[in-house]
Order: structure tokens, then C-alpha cells, then sequence
């Protein structure tokens, strides 16, 4: 390569580099002149102002408003099973059917005695009614008349042994169909066809029927919880009702659902001392069977009277560490944080205790586009609405 050429290529390279520099500003002018975006649009509220009351929840076990083991009332060979396993039954349907030949045969033995007392009743009584006349004419003596008055007397108590023994047999026969003594789920059946079965409290169970229309709701309410809601009752602030406290339950599986209706007609004489706690009992009607007994729920209950206060949409609540901030929209449409103190949750809303006002614009929805002093564009909305049925009004100035 010549010296020339040599000199030549620097010139070059710096011409191709501040060529290109050129070529990116120029490219880089339309993007520094558009400037920083705009105010966004957020959804605005006012808090809802509305009558509400406190409650406290408890966690429970349903259980049977009945429970029944089902026993043989009479020993036997049992000879039919007439129900299906697991299926609901009303008071008087047949369960069980024993061997009912002994007891057929008791029946007619016993029948035949009281036609044999019958007829010593109607013998003794004409001896007694022929001896009152010879009595009358002198022709017997009063010993004689005496012992056919005691050999009727004794005639007649064994026509009424005989006629009991005949309503024994009559009982134990009916006894061998072993009947559903009340509506229910009946479980199982533990004894199977041709076993021999005993009778009595301390004979082999059958099976168990279970009621559940209505079922029973059991929970322990602690000391304090008790105690205020009393207050409140003697100070007029809450009325005792006298078909039960209304209380709502959720299952579960189903998360702040309290959509099971019942109220609460049971209260123990007595606080358990040990766990410093009153065991309660609510009757839910359970119309449609699908509440089992021994599965858990979560029972809510008004514990104060009602007070008005400020609700937001509980999405409008925000976590700072340990403080909860809601969003607002002050002077200018510039975002303000404020603390606040939220309650329960009241039909979808939550209740703020302390940190809002009535007047306070809060954004319900758009909170990612809302920076503490940033400008925004509020767009007024129904707090009441889930956010995919709000119709945003016109932008507030």
C-alpha cells in the first residue's frame, strides 16, 4: 500500500462515522419532540354512605337434629332386608323382617287360653247365679255360695291373663317387621339376611337413621363475644327475637359465600370453664337434604347495632407494609394517598372505619395508572357494579 492511500483512509472513517451520527439524531428528532404521555383515565367514586352492623363469625360442625340405632324388639332369624343402602325413609317404612312363625304360633296359643278363660268365666258365673237363689230358698249354705263367688272371681282374672298374653303375642309379632320409628338418611344395613339377631338395648344395631330436615349447626362462642352482645340486648340496642337470632352460614368450599339461612334457638345454661366458651346451636331448615351432618362451616351473626358508615369496593384498598392506603383524586385531579382503617366486608363493599370522607373521590379502577401527585383523568363510575358492568360517566373537571 502507498503512503497516500495510507493517509487517505482516516479521512474516510471519520466522514462514515459522523455520517451516521447524523442519520440517528435525525431519526431520534420525532421522539424528543412528542414529550412526556398525558394524564390517564382512572375510574372515580364517592364512598357510599349506608346503614350497616358489625358481625362476628364462628366456625362450627352440622350435626342431626335426630339420631336413631335401629335394634330388634324381638329375637329371631332375620329373613329380609327391605331398604337400600344410604336411602331417605319416613317414620313407619319397613327396615327388617324377622322369622315371624314363633311368634304366629304364640299368637294362637295364646288366643286358644282366652277361649278356655271364657268358658270358665260363663261356668263359674252360672254356679254363682244358681247359688243365690238356693241361698235365697235355704238350700245352701253361705260357705258354698262363698268359694263359687272366688271361683268366679278367679275365672275372670285368668279370661283378663289370657286376653294380656294374647296382646303380648300380638305385639311381639307385630315387632318381627322392624319399622323406621322416624324420617330420615338411613345408613348401612349391618346385619345381613339369615343371622340370628337378639333383642333389647344391649342387642346388635341394625342400622342408623339420621335426621337432617331440619340439621343443626353447633359453634362456641367466647366469653367477651357473649358478654357484649348481652350488653347490647339489655340496653334496647338489640331486640332478642323470639323464633331465634338470624344467622347466614358458608360451607367450606365456598369462600365468604354465606348463602345458608338459619337461626339460633339453643343456648347452654352454662360457660364451658375450661375453655372459657358457650356452646350455641343454630336449626337450619335444609329442605333439600344437601347439608350432611359433621361437616365444618363458618357462621356469621350481627354483634352490634347499626351504624352508618363509608363503604369503597374492597379492589380500591391498597397494602403499604403495615397501613392501608386508598387512592384519591384531590385539587387538579392530582392522585392522593390516604390511610384509612377498613372493617368488614358489607355485600361486596368495605367498610372504612377512619381516613375518608363522604366528599373524597376514590379510584376504583385504573390504580396501576395512579402515582401519588400524577394527574389523571377521573372518569366517574357505580361502586355497587363489578368493573366489567361499569359505565364510566363523562370525565369530572
Amino acid at each position: 500500500m502507498s503512503p497516500h492511500a495510507a493517509s487517505a483512509n482516516p479521512v474516510r472513517s471519520r466522514t462514515l462515522v459522523a455520517s451516521v451520527a447524523l442519520g440517528i439524531v435525525a431519526l431520534s428528532a420525532p421522539a424528543f419532540g412528542q414529550g412526556a404521555p398525558g394524564p390517564m383515565p382512572v375510574s372515580v367514586a364517592n364512598p357510599i354512605k349506608r346503614q350497616v352492623a358489625d358481625t362476628a363469625e364462628f366456625t362450627g360442625r352440622f350435626e342431626a337434629s335426630g339420631l336413631v340405632e335401629v335394634r330388634a324388639q324381638v329375637s329371631g332369624q332375620l329373613m329380609q332386608v327391605a331398604f337400600k343402602d344410604g336411602a331417605d325413609v319416613k317414620t313407619g317404612d319397613l327396615l327388617f323382617k324377622i322369622d315371624p312363625r314363633p311368634y304366629e304360633a304364640e299368637l294362637t296359643q295364646a288366643e286358644a287360653s282366652v277361649i278356655t278363660a271364657k268358658t270358665r268365666v260363663d261356668l263359674t258365673k252360672s254356679d254363682v247365679d244358681r247359688a243365690r237363689d238356693l241361698l235365697r230358698t235355704g238350700n245352701i249354705s253361705d260357705q258354698v255360695a262363698q268359694q263359687r263367688n272366688q271361683a268366679y272371681g278367679e275365672a275372670l282374672s285368668t279370661q283378663r291373663s289370657a286376653e294380656a298374653a294374647v296382646a303380648n303375642a300380638k305385639l311381639n309379632l307385630e315387632w318381627t317387621n322392624v319399622r323406621a320409628p322416624i324420617d330420615g338418611r338411613i345408613g348401612r344395613k349391618m346385619v345381613t339376611e339369615g343371622n340370628l339377631i337378639a333383642a333389647g338395648a344391649g342387642s346388635t344395631v341394625l342400622t342408623t337413621i339420621v335426621q337432617t330436615k331440619p340439621i343443626y349447626f353447633y359453634f362456641d362462642v367466647d366469653e367477651q363475644s357473649y358478654l357484649r352482645y348481652m350488653a347490647y340486648v339489655r340496653e334496647g340496642k338489640l331486640k332478642a327475637d323470639d323464633t331465634g337470632t338470624p344467622v347466614r352460614i358458608a360451607l367450606p368450599n365456598a369462600t365468604n359465600k354465606f348463602d345458608i339461612e338459619g337461626r339460633i334457638d339453643f343456648a347452654d345454661n352454662q360457660l364451658d370453664q375450661q375453655t372459657g366458651t358457650l356452646r350455641l346451636r343454630a336449626t337450619i331448615p335444609n329442605e333439600q337434604g344437601f347439608l350432611t351432618a359433621g361437616v365444618f362451616g363458618r357462621l356469621r351473626v350481627q354483634s352490634s347495632p347499626e351504624f352508618e358508615a363509608l363503604l369503597v369496593p374492597d379492589e380500591a384498598i391498597l397494602s403499604d407494609q403495615t397501613r392501608k392506603i386508598v387512592m384519591t383524586v384531590g385539587p387538579d385531579n392530582k392522585v392522593v394517598p390516604k390511610v384509612v382503617v377498613p372493617g368488614q366486608l358489607s355485600d361486596g363493599l368495605r367498610v372504612i372505619k377512619s381516613g375518608l370522607t363522604a366528599e373524597d373521590v376514590v379510584i376504583v379502577n385504573g390504580l396501576m395508572r395512579a402515582r401519588p401527585g400524577s394527574q389523571v383523568v377521573p372518569q366517574k363510575v357505580d361502586p355497587t357494579k363489578p368493573a366489567g358492568q361499569q359505565a364510566a360517566a363523562a370525565p369530572q373537571k
